[in-house]
C-alpha cells in the first residue's frame, strides 16, 4: 500500500500509515458496530449481564427478569446469534451462558465498568466546602484503613476530579493522601504490636497490607526497627 499523506501537515505524523491501513479494514469495524448494537438495549444489557454471572434456563431469566418467557427469548436469540451467548440442552431443559470468548470476557468488564462510571453506589453529593469534603475524604480512609483504596475510588465517591482531590488534601494535611494514610496505617499497627499479642501477619492485614514482608518493610522505613523488635522492646 502506497504511503498515506494527510492533506494538512501539524507535525505529528507518527502511526498515520498504521491508522489508515486500520480504518480500510471496515468488515471488523461492522462487526465491532453489530455485536455493540446488540447490546444498546436495557433488557439485552441485563440479560447479558446476569448471564455473565450464571448459566440459566429461560424461566428462571424471566423470573429474575420479571418478563415473560417469551420476551426473554425474543432477547436471547439476537445475542446467541452474535455468538455473545451459548445454550446447551440438558434433557427438555435449555441452559443459556454468555460464550467463553475474549470478546463476552471484555464485554461484560465493559458493561460492569460503565455502570460503575456513569452510577457508582453509594455516593453522596456532598455541597459543603472543599476542605469539609477533604475532612469527610480522610474520615472515610481512617475508617476503612483495612482496605486498598485508590485515588481514582475516592474521586467517584466524593465527586472530586483526582488532581484537585490530590492537591486539596495535600493543602488541608500538609502531605500525599498516601504518605498521611501511611502515618496512621503505622502508628495503629505500633498500637497492636504494643498492647496486643495478634501475629504480625493479622496486624499487616488489619491496616491495609496485602503482605506480611511489604508491612514489615514499610514498618521498618517508619520507624527503623522490624515489627517484632518494636514489640519486644515495648513489652519489657
Amino acid at each position: 500500500m502506497a504511503e498515506f499523506t494527510l492533506p494538512h501537515q501539524h507535525g505529528k505524523s507518527r502511526n498515520i500509515n498504521h491508522l489508515y491501513e486500520e480504518l480500510s479494514k471496515i468488515s471488523r469495524f461492522n462487526m465491532a458496530s453489530e455485536i455493540f448494537k446488540q447490546l444498546g438495549d436495557t433488557t439485552r444489557i441485563r440479560i447479558f449481564w446476569l448471564l455473565s454471572h450464571r448459566e440459566e434456563c429461560v424461566i428462571n431469566i424471566a423470573a429474575l427478569m420479571n418478563m415473560s418467557s417469551p420476551a426473554v427469548s425474543h432477547h436471547l436469540r439476537p445475542l446467541k446469534d452474535c455468538g455473545l451467548v451459548v445454550s446447551r440442552r440438558d434433557g427438555k431443559e435449555v441452559y443459556y451462558k454468555t460464550a467463553d470468548t475474549e470478546e463476552s470476557e471484555l464485554l461484560h468488564k465493559i458493561v460492569e465498568q460503565v455502570m460503575e462510571v456513569a452510577c457508582p453506589e453509594g455516593i453522596v453529593d456532598y455541597t459543603g466546602t472543599q476542605e469539609e469534603v477533604i475532612h469527610r475524604v480522610h474520615e472515610y480512609l481512617v475508617e476503612h484503613i483495612s482496605e486498598k483504596i485508590t485515588i481514582e475510588e475516592l474521586s467517584k465517591r466524593f465527586l472530586m476530579n483526582t488532581t484537585t482531590l490530590k492537591q486539596a488534601f495535600k493543602a488541608v494535611y500538609g502531605n500525599s493522601v498516601a504518605a498521611h494514610i501511611k502515618e496512621h496505617k503505622m502508628d495503629m499497627a505500633s498500637k497492636m504490636l504494643a498492647e496486643g499479642n495478634e501475629s504480625i501477619s493479622v496486624i499487616a492485614s488489619a491496616v491495609g497490607y496485602e503482605s506480611q514482608s511489604r508491612f514489615t518493610s514499610a514498618f521498618k522505613d517508619t520507624y527503623g526497627i522490624l515489627p517484632t523488635e518494636y514489640r519486644k522492646a515495648k513489652k519489657k
